[in-house]
């Protein structure tokens, strides 16, 4: 079950050094043109297939993703600008039964990530090393650095990828 919940492992952070912090800053971008590839193929029905058994359907996961990242970009910026902020939580589960996940087109949240994305490397760009030495505070992993923030973000869109990928390849097999 944790190989269907989570197809590329739970999130462990790493130590960055100089390059592997400009190796993921570097991904950033790629997420939302690879989620814009995936998605152009995919039906309405598609995007109704889920990952797993009481999982989120595709759309679900594709909204959740924008949303995430939003939340992520607040919080990353406010460890920017104020003393180890402590980060909001939101009841994503809830969100993912609000209208707009279900009547949006999912191209709106694949724009909104692109938007977002766009910002964060912008900003990640132009920080010193000390810059990810700065921390927040979260409910789910407690005192973090931007290094480790950096690492969830680039994770957790891998991870909803993966997700995308295993409902895709689960409704084929069927």
């Amino acid at each position: 079950m944790d190989l269907i919940r989570y197809p590329i492992g739970k999130f462990h952070p790493q130590e960055l050094s100089t390059y592997d912090r400009m190796q993921l800053i570097a991904d950033l971008p790629e997420i939302a043109k690879t989620l814009r590839r995936v998605a152009a193929s995919l039906t309405e029905e598609q995007l109704e297939h889920s990952y797993r058994s009481d999982g989120w359907t595709i759309r679900q996961i594709i909204h959740h993703m924008a949303d995430n990242d939003m939340n992520a970009y607040l919080r990353f910026k406010r460890a920017l600008t104020e003393e180890a902020p402590e980060a909001n939580s939101y009841r994503e589960d809830l969100w993912a039964g609000l209208i707009d996940y279900k009547n949006i087109p999912v191209a709106h949240a694949i724009a909104l990530l692109e938007l977002i994305h766009e910002r964060l490397f912008k900003i990640m760009t132009h920080m010193q090393e000390s810059d990810f030495k700065r921390t927040l505070i979260t409910q789910a992993l407690g005192s973090i650095t931007l290094d480790i923030a950096l690492q969830r973000i680039i994770w957790h869109n891998q991870h909803h990828l993966a997700q995308i990928h295993a409902a895709i390849t689960r409704k084929d097999e069927k």
